[in-house]
Parts: structure tokens; C-alpha cells; sequence
């Protein structure tokens, strides 16, 4: 294989076909190396790492959270307090309004 390419006077042509070559090539070993690294991980399918591995815990469950905010304008719009504010309580926050002014009352206070 020649080394010395002289890449400046060869034509768009003749880089373009290169290109084509070379991105070939890569394309054929890529998937031989991975071809061969897939068959590692199936031979090594029950090594030791992976019976060390602890079972994923599931996620903890929360209870259900009771509103405590609404939006005055989509009274289905709703907010627990809880986690990042919500677009439409943002809004009316930079316009001017406080947080106690969308406070949903409750009977039971």
C-alpha cells in the first residue's frame, strides 16, 4: 500500500473515491471488531461479574400528594408543591402574583 499519498494534486474525483474506500474499510473492520467483542461478552456471558451484580432495587413508592395549588385561568392545572414549579405558575409569578394567591382551600383547615 502506497503511504505517500499526495493528497493536493489528486483530483476531486480521485478523493472522493478514496473516501469511499477508506470509509468502506472502516465500516468492514467496525463491524468485524464488534462482531468479535459481541462473542467475548457471550463467552464471558456468566462470569463472575456478572453473578456479583446486586439486583436493581425497584423504585420506592410515594403516596399520592393532594394538590395545594391550582391555576385560576385551567382550573384542571394543578400543583403539589412538590418538584420543579410549573410553567403556568411561573408565569404568574414573574407577572407580579404570589404563591398564596393560587392556595387551594381546603374544608378540613
Amino acid at each position: 500500500m502506497n503511504h505517500d499519498l499526495d493528497l493536493e494534486s489528486m483530483s476531486v474525483d480521485q478523493l472522493w473515491s478514496l473516501h469511499e474506500m477508506i470509509a468502506s474499510e472502516l465500516a468492514r473492520k467496525i463491524t468485524a471488531e464488534k462482531e468479535r467483542l459481541e462473542q467475548r461478552l457471550r463467552e464471558l456471558g456468566l462470569s463472575e461479574a456478572d453473578t456479583s451484580k446486586k439486583p436493581a432495587k425497584p423504585r420506592r413508592s410515594y403516596p399520592k400528594v393532594r394538590p395545594k395549588y391550582r391555576n385560576p385561568e385551567r382550573p384542571k392545572e394543578t400543583w403539589a408543591g412538590r418538584g420543579k414549579q410549573p410553567n403556568w405558575l411561573k408565569a404568574q409569578l414573574r407577572s407580579g402574583k404570589k404563591l398564596d394567591d393560587f392556595k387551594i382551600e381546603t374544608a378540613w383547615h
